[in-house]
Order: structure tokens, then C-alpha cells, then sequence
């Protein structure tokens, strides 16, 4: 049975946890400010700070403009891109009680990616794009709820995770076939605008409400039942046996992963490694207490992508990498070492 089923929830002490927890707020306070003050200009701490007040109390100059229009809005959406993706992976990893489950394991990107590139090919606008993008994510998460309905909603305790996670992989290739077939018949012009946006793109312009707006959701929708998400690692029949409704459990994280990665890949394209990494070294400092789990990995999502935007905006400055490319070449190293640390202990 895999580990992730079978590790038994790692219990600390509160005095661990709140170093842990000050540890996590601190260096993602010091990577938002570091995003807001670095970049192709860099801004001096004070003006960053004084961007931060509300407009009328602080004058606007070149440097608090770079902040509030420009850099605030990136960074929020990067830290709600993360912490989406990384909540959705964790959730993903107790449904499927499989390690290597990531948001993107069930289709959801292919489906947003598909939507994203017809509406860039016809030179839509960016709005158009992002809602393209969310119709593409929405569709997906329909098609695979429609294909895997006898698994998510099966009553019997036995294990369905390998049939949903086929169903989602089918679903994923066939919208990775429409992919390659619309970049192949892409315009010129835009084919460089589509291969950036596919390996992540924060570029989007104006604050992300809606990103964050879902982020809020989905911890107010999973958290609460973080308790009985413990009790699921054990297997759909242990936790049947012990009294949990595993069939509205299982549908409910379904959903709320899935929308969590549609609204990230809105926001930002397709990101990689940040669903499937970020909740494995949390699990390191935290252990397989989902209650701590959930929250601190969501925050620390939210760190990486900000860290990897911040690296992708200034190490060939003025031009910029896609955030994707960073959060590959860093996330394939620290999961590679995971393992070994893991295959050590």
C-alpha cells in the first residue's frame, strides 16, 4: 500500500509548530517585499512601503507606480497561483493516495490550455483569453466527473483511485494532442506569445481578484474537513469503517482541487513542480497532519511561485523567462533530492 495511505499522521509539539509557522510567515513576507522592490528598476524599501498606503495618503511617483501597477499585482497573483496549485496538489495526493499526484494529473491545464490557445490563435483579447482559459478548465473537470462518476460516487469501500487517476490521464493526453495540433497551426506572430503563456505567464495585467477570491474559497471549503481527510489516507474502507462519509468527502476534494488549479491556470498558465514538490517539503516539516498540511502548504506555494517569478523578472533584466522554466529547474533538483532523502531514511 502506498506510503502516503499508510504513514501514520505525524503528530509535533506546539512549540515546533510555531517556530515552524514563524519560519514560513517570515520568508514570505520577505520574498513579497523583495518582488515589490527588484526587478528590471529597482525600487528603494521606503517608496515600496509607501505604496503600500492607500493612494490618496501618499502622492504617486515612478517608483510607487512601478509598485501598485505593475509589481503588486504580479506578486499577488504569483502567491495565489502557488498557493492554489499547491493546495490542489496536496488534496490530489490524499484522493488518489499516490505521491506523485499533482494538479495537473487530471486534465484540468490540458483542458484550460486548449480554450487559452484557440481564443490567442484568433487573436481574442486578454480577457477573452483567461475566460477561455477558465471555460477550458471548467470543461475538463465536467468531462472527467462525467467519465469517473460510477468512482467518485461508488459506496463500496474499496479503493478507486487507480480508475480516476486513468480516467484523468486519458483526459490529459487528449488535450495534450489538441495542444500540439493547435500550435502547429498557430499563426507566426503569435506562437511565441503561446509558448509563454503555456509555461507560465503572471503577465496578466490588474489585480487578481478572482485567484484570490478562489484561494479563500478553497481553504474555507477543505480545511474544516482536514480531520476527516486524516481518516481517508487510511483507505475508503477504514474510513468507512470509522464513520466517514467517503463519498461526499472524495467528490468534495475533487471539486475544490480542481477548480483550485482551473483559477491558478487562469491566472497564470500552466506552472509546473510547484502542486507536486511544495507539498512534499512541507510534509517534511510538518509531517501527514493535514490540518496543518493544508494551510502551510497553500503559504508555502504562494512563496515559490513569487520566489520563481522574482528570479524569472531579474536574471536577464530587462527581458524576462517564463515563471515555469524556474519552477522546473528548480523543482526537478529539490524532488530528485526528496527522493533520495526519503530512500535514505
Amino acid at each position: 500500500m502506498n506510503r502516503i495511505a499508510t504513514r501514520t499522521v505525524r503528530r509535533m509539539s506546539a512549540q515546533r509548530a510555531a517556530v515552524i509557522w514563524a519560519a514560513l510567515a517570515a520568508c514570505t513576507a520577505a520574498v513579497f517585499v523583495a518582488s515589490l522592490s527588484l526587478g528590471s528598476v529597482s525600487v528603494p524599501l521606503g517608496r515600496v512601503f509607501a505604496a503600500l498606503l492607500p493612494a490618496h495618503a501618499m502622492p504617486a511617483d515612478l517608483g510607487i507606480e512601478i509598485v501598485r501597477s505593475l509589481r503588486l499585482p504580479r506578486a499577488l497573483a504569483g502567491f495565489s497561483c502557488g498557493a492554489l496549485l499547491a493546495l490542489g496538489g496536496a488534496l490530489l495526493q490524499v484522493l488518489l493516495r499516490n505521491p506523485l499526484a499533482e494538479p495537473y494529473v487530471l486534465g484540468v491545464s490540458g483542458g484550460a490550455a486548449s480554450f487559452a490557445l484557440l481564443a490567442m490563435s484568433a487573436g481574442c483579447a486578454i480577457w477573452l483569453v483567461d475566460a477561455s482559459a477558465f471555460a477550458g478548465a471548467l470543461a475538463s473537470i465536467l468531462l472527467v466527473l462525467g467519465l469517473a462518476r460510477r468512482e467518485l460516487w461508488r459506496g463500496e469501500p474499496q479503493d478507486t483511485s487507480p480508475r480516476l487517476l486513468l480516467t484523468g490521464a486519458v483526459v490529459a493526453a487528449g488535450w495534450g494532442a489538441a495542444i500540439t495540433l493547435l500550435l502547429t497551426v498557430a499563426p507566426e506572430n503569435r506562437l511565441r506569445g503561446m509558448l509563454f503563456w503555456l509555461t507560465g505567464d503572471l503577465n496578466g495585467g490588474g489585480m487578481p481578484w478572482t485567484a484570490l477570491a478562489a484561494l479563500v474559497v478553497a481553504l474555507l471549503a477543505i480545511v474544516p474537513a482536514a480531520p476527516q481527510l486524516n481518516v481517508l489516507l487510511r483507505g475508503d474502507a477504514a474510513a468507512q469503517a470509522l464513520g466517514v462519509a467517503v463519498v461526499p468527502l472524495r467528490l468534495r476534494i475533487y471539486l475544490v482541487a480542481s477548480l483550485a488549479a482551473a483559477a491558478a491556470v487562469t491566472t497564470g498558465g500552466t506552472i509546473g513542480f510547484v502542486g507536486l514538490v511544495v507539498p512534499h517539503m512541507v510534509r517534511l516539516a510538518f509531517g501527514n497532519d493535514q490540518r496543518m498540511l493544508l494551510p502551510a502548504a497553500a503559504l508555502g506555494g504562494g512563496v515559490a511561485v513569487m520566489g520563481a517569478d522574482l528570479v524569472a523578472r531579474t536574471v536577464i533584466a530587462p527581458a524576462q523567462l517564463p515563471v515555469g522554466v524556474i519552477t522546473a529547474l528548480i523543482g526537478v533538483p529539490v524532488f530528485l533530492w526528496m527522493l533520495l532523502h526519503r530512500r535514505r531514511g
